[in-house]
């Protein structure tokens, strides 16, 4: 009984100690304002870094079996790199440039098309019964469409301002990712040792395994998602080129960076190329749905299993919850990011477990001993 009546005071005097905390925290938020800063800063940039890391580490490591030092190897990386991005931008860049400006130039056309869709609508019976409704009146869809050109008008400047945040963040990060890179993968190898030595000499081995699993793990999902990516976006582009729906390229690399988001990646990549195929007709708009069903088809039986196989071994209603969440919080960057952070913390939970369960039998096996 007394031992009762101590849990139940510890865990008052924990839950209290823990609440003071929070309180204390959100009078004091301030104090951490250049930390929170700083953080998101280098969050991006991190990423990146991290995602060429597991990326290239392997590339780097293949190198280095032929006797060449580790430094040289990243440097020759970087040339390799550097002349890839060069072609991809004189062989794709063109084209990819001149279907982005036509595509500006054509949304005056788009626009015009959709009014004189309204306008034939406007005519039926159907729409004459509704504007009838009180809701549904002129008068009120005017005022709403009023207050919505109001809103849109009080939201420009900050609009501006976060567009040039987000030019100064990808300015940050395209001139930072490299050297992060380059330490990355430089040091990357002294990681499993740097981080076991926080941990007692028994639980070494065991540390040293959850990091391989972990690059293991991120280093397959992220290959297989470089592969299936690619796949699904040439793919799209050929299809959409051969049905004849205007700027191919661009829509298809809109649907392969997409369809890096499971799941949800692919409705919103086929969401432009199918309002811009409904400008022409509901028959083009058919065959863009036929030829990106057809992608997708082949990426899930074919390419996926090859590539990915089930190594994140994640039930897909558990992924959809994680990309609800993360979305939410996080916008399209958590969506990329929350499958791999689960499957990571996953494998650390599940090696955890393991050990647990291990040390305890360990100890009772001694105490039978005993």
């Amino acid at each position: 009984m007394l031992k009762k009546h101590s849990k139940l005071i510890f865990w008052t005097i924990e839950l209290l100690a823990l609440s003071l905390l929070i309180f204390v925290l959100t009078k004091i938020s301030f104090i951490f304002v250049p930390i929170v800063t700083l953080i998101t800063t280098l969050f991006f940039p991190i990423i990146v870094a991290g995602f060429l890391f597991f990326l290239l580490s392997p590339l780097v490591d293949l190198i280095q079996h032929f006797k060449i030092p580790r430094g040289l190897a990243i440097l020759l990386i970087y040339i390799l790199l550097a002349g890839l991005i060069v072609l991809l931008v004189v062989s794709v860049g063109p084209p990819l440039g001149n279907q982005v400006k036509s595509l500006f130039a054509q949304i005056p056309d788009y626009i015009r098309n959709w009014q004189t869709g309204i306008e034939h609508l406007a005519d039926t019976r159907g729409f004459k019964w509704l504007i009838h409704q009180d809701y549904y009146s002129i008068d009120n869809i005017q005022k709403n469409f009023a207050e919505m050109i109001q809103n849109y008008s009080k939201n420009a400047s900050s609009g501006i301002s976060t567009f040039f945040n987000v030019l100064v963040n990808i300015t940050l990060t395209v001139v930072t990712v490299p050297f992060i890179l380059f330490y990355m993968l430089k040091d990357g190898d002294r990681l499993p040792h740097a981080v076991t030595r926080f941990f007692p000499s028994q639980y070494h081995h065991e540390v040293t395994k959850i990091l391989q699993d972990l690059s293991t793990t991120l280093s397959s999902y992220i290959h297989g998602l470089i592969i299936v990516a690619s796949f699904v976006g040439i793919s799209s582009s050929l299809g959409f080129s051969i049905i004849g729906l205007p700027y191919s390229l661009l829509l298809g690399l809109v649907v392969g960076i997409t369809n890096i988001i499971p799941y949800l990646g692919p409705i919103l990549g086929a969401t432009p190329a199918i309002i811009i195929a409904l400008m022409d007709s509901p028959t083009k708009a058919l065959l863009v749905l036929a030829v990106i069903v057809t992608v997708q088809q082949m990426d899930s039986h074919l390419i996926s299993p090859l590539v990915m196989g089930k190594r994140l071994q994640t039930h897909p209603l558990t992924i959809i919850f994680l990309l609800l969440v993360s979305g939410k919080w996080l916008g399209p960057i958590g969506m990329i990011l929350a499958v791999p952070t689960y499957a990571m913390i996953k494998t650390i939970v599940m090696h955890a477990v393991r050990l647990f369960r291990l040390r305890k039998k360990s100890k009772d096996d001694s105490l039978i001993d005993k």
